[in-house]
């Protein structure tokens, strides 16, 4: 296989692997792979699915030699140096921790898992080894060039301190969107949209302002009959005394996703809904700052929108340099974490501070800490297609 520190040939392809076939294979994994796949040594060798004419027509539609319905076979009989999962997240755990085991690097479709506790099992998978493997979390929206240029302006407080935020996810989704079975069911979906929605917006939120420090929250049940919340508001104060409001909803036709940051001497605003551009991001100067210092701040560079494949280009070099990538390890949990105390702090009606939920709180090992109307009152589907 690949070795990316013993054996550091960059003409060596990257052989990957994409592990389910449905909508976002399809429409995202693949598409990314492909485009890479023309400007460097990588080859897609397999895919996998429980459902057989799924993976069958999959790889004969995108010329991938071998389908599989079986992990552990592929794994065995391929040897990838790089597993794409795009599965439903409650197989995230064991698919993950069965491809770090045979020593390949792990892209993850969010959400990441169903509990703290599934990424703190996973984490402790990529061993002591400086070069990997690693799993990462496809967390896309924080890459792309307007993202990384607003990241530099808050890091070295060029517009100033940042003091308020705001940061929405507020999407539709109809009854059709929950006839699907392990939808709004928390062993399968982990959560609602706080956790399968609006976990974007807030891990660019994180990504943007640092470190959160307390959450107060609120969830409800407004309109499906679904076991998780179909809506949730939440307050944050953040390590830099900044605090923002953040509002997750699939109840929303005039559907938007945004992020608002306040900082002493501007505002910067992203507006978009699934992905965005140098474009979809605006910057207003506070009373008194230059047109030069505004236009400089504003100067984004050539335009490369946030995507799977702005991501997935960044893993691949790390994965080829044998360092860890980013949204992997703590960088991937930190999103994870918030999401969950999000949630502690809705059920409970209390305040939660970061790094408080740990081994013996029930929200470590559950999103829904058990907490009495919330927690699961019918069984699971026994089997979830990829």
């Amino acid at each position: 296989m690949f070795v990316t520190t013993s054996n550091p040939s960059h003409r060596e392809p990257v052989r990957v692997a994409i592990v389910g076939t449905g909508a976002i294979a399809r429409g995202s994994h693949l598409p990314a792979l492909t485009a890479l796949a023309s400007g460097q040594p990588l080859e897609i060798v397999a895919a996998v699915d429980v459902d057989a004419a799924s993976v069958e027509a999959f790889c004969a539609d995108a010329g991938i030699a071998h389908p599989y319905t079986d992990l552990d076979r592929m794994l065995a009989e391929q040897r990838p140096d790089l597993v794409t999962l795009a599965t439903p997240p409650r197989f995230h755990r064991d698919q993950t921790v069965a491809a770090l085991r045979a020593g390949a690097w792990v892209w993850c479709e969010k959400p990441p898992c169903p509990s703290l506790e599934d990424f703190d099992a996973i984490e402790a998978e990529e061993g002591a080894q400086q070069n990997g493997p690693y799993a990462a979390i496809v967390f896309q929206h924080r890459f792309g060039s307007g993202s990384r240029h607003v990241r530099e302006l808050l890091a070295t407080q060029a517009m100033g301190r940042p003091l308020v935020a705001h940061c929405q996810t507020t999407w539709y989704r109809d009854e059709a969107y929950y006839a699907v079975p392990w939808r709004g069911v928390w062993s399968s979906e982990g959560g609602g949209p706080a956790m399968g929605h609006g976990i974007h917006q807030m891990d660019l939120l994180l990504d943007l302002m640092g470190p959160w420090a307390e959450i107060r929250a609120m969830a409800g049940r407004l309109v499906h009959d679904v076991e998780t919340e179909d809506v949730s508001t939440a307050l944050i104060r953040f390590e830099n005394g900044a605090m923002a409001t953040v509002v997750n909803s699939v109840l929303s036709p005039d559907e938007v996703s945004r992020i608002r940051i306040d900082c002493e001497r501007a505002t910067v605003e992203l507006t978009h809904l699934y992905g965005h551009r140098n474009a979809d991001w605006r910057i207003t100067p506070a009373p008194g700052i230059t047109s030069e210092e505004a236009d400089a701040w504003r100067g984004f560079g050539p335009d490369v929108p946030s995507s799977h494949e702005a991501q997935l280009r960044g893993l691949l070099e790390d994965l080829r340099a044998g360092r860890r990538p980013r949204s992997s390890g703590a960088d991937g949990r930190k999103s994870l974490e918030l999401v969950t105390a999000l949630y502690k702090a809705a059920f409970t009606g209390g305040t939660v501070r970061a790094g408080e939920i740990g081994p013996g709180d029930p929200y470590y090992a559950a999103l829904h800490g058990n907490a009495a109307g919330w927690a699961p009152e019918r069984e699971v589907p026994a089997e979830v297609p990829a």
